[in-house]
């Protein structure tokens, strides 16, 4: 078989791990061939491709990013696209498409399946951990670990000079991200789209803090969090409909407003892409592999229309439907465990 792989939407840790089991498990186990659609489905559609044998992939598991470059590019934004994109792979000859993406670039794998036919397999990435039917996505651990780096790095600082520091991590509708990070890194305060928090309480908690003698305070604030309206720019959505956030973030203006209500020192700290950079932690590294590897069995089985998954500590699949149905967000209980700890 002829197989496309392809590399959607935002970047992360542990695409270069996929690409290099897909095409060494599908190479090595079943003798098909490989081809790199370059700028995730965008390379489909202008037929942008590169070869990718053993050799082009042996030495990049360990490394961040995706050889394969990636965009937010989706088939089904123009009409027509949908079929342009199913006969864009009947020219290059591809026996089935592997999408390795989050809801969006999952969901165009979903609908060329269904409504073209076209043999597709699906392997969760996501930096914000909010796709439905798996525990985990691959990149979200390491993202995890650089944010509880940086706020581990603020707080001596903050410390230092009786500073309160707010630290804006990845996280446009769910919280994971800030929540795990915040947690380990014993943020004094987590904010989160999920569960809307007052600014009053915000700086309640930080007030408390100082009244008993504590005179810095760390807190951790989803990029999607809005306070008192919206945090995302008027009118201007991506090909998946999604609007662009802000400039000027919530944590910069969640700083400026405790800083003058409090009369403290306040500054932000954000994040930003930082946390998709660098090469993945030991855990996504692994678990990259192994969706990989899960991914290449299920081309083999001709098992289309499905997604690697994690459940418990097996790595199955599930339908491309269960995937892409929901996000996956942060249940209120879990939050309200964290919130013991803060201020």
């Amino acid at each position: 078989m002829r197989i496309g792989i392809l590399t959607g939407g935002g970047d992360c840790p542990g695409l270069n791990a996929v690409i290099h089991a897909l095409v060494t498990v599908g190479q090595r186990r079943h003798g098909h061939e490989h081809v790199g659609l370059r700028r995730g489905w965008k390379g489909l559609l202008e037929g942008d491709t590169m070869p990718l044998g053993l050799d082009d992939v042996e030495d990049i598991p360990t490394r961040g990013g995706t050889i394969l470059g990636s965009s937010r590019t989706n088939p089904f934004k123009t009409e027509g696209g949908g079929a342009a994109a199913a006969a864009a792979a009947n020219e290059l000859g591809l026996d089935a498409i592997v999408a390795i993406g989050g809801e969006d670039t999952l969901g165009v794998a979903h609908r060329l399946h269904a409504e073209h036919d076209l043999p597709t397999v699906g392997v969760p990435k996501t930096i914000d951990n909010d796709l439905s039917a798996t525990d985990y996505t691959f990149g979200f651990w390491t993202a995890v670990q650089i944010a509880t780096d940086a706020i581990d790095r603020v707080t001596t600082t903050a410390a230092s000079h009786d500073r309160i520091i707010v630290v804006e991590v990845m996280g446009r509708h769910a919280g994971w991200l800030a929540l795990e990070s915040g947690v380990a890194g014993n943020a004094d305060a987590i904010l989160i789209p999920e569960v809307p928090v007052s600014f009053d309480k915000v700086a309640g908690w930080v007030r408390a803090r100082r009244e008993r003698g504590r005179l810095f305070s760390v807190i951790v604030v989803s990029e999607g969090v809005e306070l008192g309206g919206s945090d995302e720019a008027g009118g201007e959505l991506d090909d998946f409909g999604h609007a662009r956030l802000a400039k000027v973030g919530v944590g910069e203006r969640l700083a400026e407003d405790l800083g003058a209500t409090l009369g403290a020192d306040a500054r932000a700290v954000v994040l930003g892409h930082v946390q998709r950079g660098g090469s993945p932690v030991a855990f996504d590294r692994a678990l990259a592999t192994r969706y990989g590897t899960r991914a290449a069995e299920l081309v083999a089985e001709g098992a289309f229309g499905r997604m690697a998954a994690l459940r418990g500590e097996r790595v199955t699949d599930v339908p491309l439907t269960d995937a892409v149905a929901e996000l996956k967000v942060v249940p209120p209980e879990l939050y309200a465990e964290a919130e013991t700890f803060f201020g």
